[in-house]
């Protein structure tokens, strides 16, 4: 039986929007196919084995807790990025998605070191970007959409050579001005999209389980499922922002 270790980065404290409902997506998506999922929730404090993590996943959080999160890991960012560099899978969301960059600029203005694992930054905006969004994500060719909701006071800019998620077909996107929403580098995710997004977009949650399979040189080839709810789910958010499925 193929096996995916899943760990749950501050679960307590990262966990806006429902981003606790990415997780189920992931581990009931991976037992309909019959691969054994172990979740490791890990909090402050706590030893992480990067070498044993497949696939990390790292919610939203409020500016206390994304410094709370930067100054844990501060002291592990060369193993995590020596894990990233060999694959390892990350799907980070929103505040932990800022982390992953150079630095973030909180709303009173304190600049919040990041992990440098992504070539990107983060500043304070007038306001904040919310509301339902929707994207043509580039991870597929052709591109398929991707639904969630959006609501940060952030803006984000990615360096000249890091590859955008996707493009914004509704909502804001990484800064609300470029276009351009979330980021990807290797096997690391990085997005704004909540609400949760998982449910909503079961091809996402698909290659991110199929990723972390390949990760460990498992069989990831992946027998279709009945997803008739969750494309009704998708459906409805893209009517939400007034477009059809692309």
């Amino acid at each position: 039986m193929s096996r995916i270790n899943i760990y749950h980065l501050y679960p307590t404290h990262l966990n806006l929007y429902g981003d606790r409902g990415n997780m189920l997506a992931l581990c009931r998506r991976a037992e309909w196919r019959s691969i054994d999922v172990n979740i490791i929730p890990v909090n402050p404090g706590d030893d992480i084995a990067f070498s044993r993590c497949d696939l990390l996943f790292m919610g939203g959080g409020q500016d206390s807790d994304q410094k709370m999160v930067a100054e844990d890991l501060k002291g592990r960012s060369r193993d995590m990025l020596k894990a990233v560099e060999e694959n390892m899978v990350i799907f980070a969301v929103c505040g932990s998605y800022q982390l992953l960059g150079r630095y973030y600029i909180t709303a009173q203005g304190e600049k919040i070191e990041g992990l440098d694992i992504m070539d990107l930054y983060t500043e304070k905006g007038k306001g904040r970007l919310i509301g339902n969004a929707a994207i043509n994500c580039s991870l597929w060719e052709p591109p398929r959409t991707l639904v969630g909701f959006e609501n940060h006071g952030g803006r984000t800019y990615l360096g000249p050579n890091l590859q955008a998620l996707g493009t914004v077909l509704h909502g804001h996107g990484n800064n609300g001005t470029d276009k351009t929403e979330g980021a990807v580098y290797k096997n690391v995710i990085g997005t704004y999209l909540h609400g949760s997004l998982l449910p909503k977009n079961p091809l996402l949650t698909d290659y991110l389980l199929q990723k972390a399979l390949a990760y460990r040189n498992q069989d990831s080839s992946f027998q279709e499922l009945d997803d008739s709810l969750e494309e009704k789910a998708h459906q409805a958010a893209l009517k939400l922002a007034g477009l059809q499925r692309k």
